[in-house]
């Protein structure tokens, strides 16, 4: 059974988890304010750039007076800097509120315990670290890019019964998906992208499925659009090239010894040294893109390049009721820990993390 404190940080999160998708790269983020045992007062971070939960939370109660005797709940240390919004922390002092309790402590390094000091500074009462394992995990995006210097990494795939994601494809045929999964399949995945900062796929994907990387299919934004074609240009012929949205492109450079960048319209190109180290060159320039999660959608190639240098977080893997026979083989991970499965009518999907 939760605690009363506990109760509060929950409704923290589920108010946070509203934000998803609108965010990045700030974190996600409810509040709540309790007075006699009643709530209030909440709040979440709506959009990037735009207030913050404690603000909102503050600014949704009716009788401010109360706030001198109530208790503020985030489920993530208050912000303590100025960016596109004051510093939080400095809020919640000028109003008085006596009493704060934070779900986890924030790691950034324009924060990490700043907020808390200043709360402390404030003569507030500060509590830390209700329900953190739930609070760290719905900013695991937040956490990764920060602790780890790089973006949260979802691998997603689908594949056959018999373990192939596509089959032998001969020059006359046509260039587009074979589809394995049902229609359903294909609006979660959508979905996914409307939920996530970016998304990549390589070079054989983008020629042979000739995709477009939207969330068309579900309302919502559309992820930043990244391509790994280890070649000099890109055919123009290519949806990802001809449409009107962004996308980086990271092609062979013949200057091996640095990188160069070029724009053309709305499309940049990253030229690059594909001899070493590929992948974590290219997160590192996704991580200055201020990027924060990625989904790497394939091919069998690319996901396997990166489950090979162990740079992901989890797998998001559907298995139809389509049979190959023969064709490229589904990417292999060995260390990961199923999380979930949901079944899509013909098709079930599997959640993997890394061990």
């Amino acid at each position: 059974m939760l605690s009363e404190d506990e109760k509060y940080i929950k409704r923290c999160n589920e108010l946070a988890l509203q934000g998803l998708g609108n965010t990045s790269p700030n974190p996600l983020v409810g509040s709540v304010i309790v007075y006699n045992n009643k709530i209030i007062g909440e709040g979440y971070h709506k959009e990037y750039g735009k207030s913050h939960a404690e603000v909102n939370a503050i600014e949704s109660v009716r009788d401010k007076s109360l706030l001198k005797k109530s208790t503020l709940y985030v489920n993530l240390e208050p912000c303590s800097h100025y960016g596109n919004t004051p510093p939080c922390a400095d809020r919640i002092v000028k109003e008085g509120i006596p009493e704060v309790v934070i779900g986890t402590k924030d790691t950034s390094s324009k924060v990490s315990g700043k907020g808390i000091s200043i709360l402390k500074e404030g003569k507030c009462k500060v509590k830390v670290g209700v329900l953190e394992e739930q609070c760290r995990e719905i900013n695991r995006r937040f956490f990764t890019f920060f602790e780890r210097k790089r973006p949260y990494l979802i691998l997603k795939w689908a594949q056959t019964i018999d373990g192939f994601i596509d089959k032998k494809r001969n020059a006359d045929d046509p260039i587009q998906p074979n589809w394995i999964t049902n229609q359903l399949s294909k609006q979660l995945v959508h979905k996914w992208r409307t939920e996530e900062a970016g998304i990549l796929v390589g070079k054989n994907t983008a020629v042979m499925d000739n995709p477009q990387l939207t969330s068309r299919e579900w309302k919502g934004k559309n992820p930043t659009r990244f391509l790994i074609y280890e070649d000099l240009n890109p055919p123009v012929s290519l949806r990802l090239i001809n449409d009107e949205f962004p996308l980086t492109v990271f092609r062979e450079s013949l200057k091996t010894d640095k990188t160069s960048q070029k724009k053309d319209r709305n499309k940049e190109f990253i030229d690059m040294d594909f001899g070493q180290d590929t992948e974590e060159q290219i997160l590192e320039i996704i991580r200055d893109k201020k990027i924060n999660s990625l989904i790497i959608e394939g091919g069998r190639q690319t996901l396997q390049k990166f489950i090979d240098k162990n740079l992901w977080d989890e797998a998001r893997v559907f298995i139809g009721k389509k049979i190959f026979t023969e064709g490229i083989k589904a990417p292999e991970i060995n260390s990961k820990k199923l999380l979930n499965m949901e079944d899509l009518k013909e098709t079930r999907l599997y959640f993997f993390r890394k061990i």
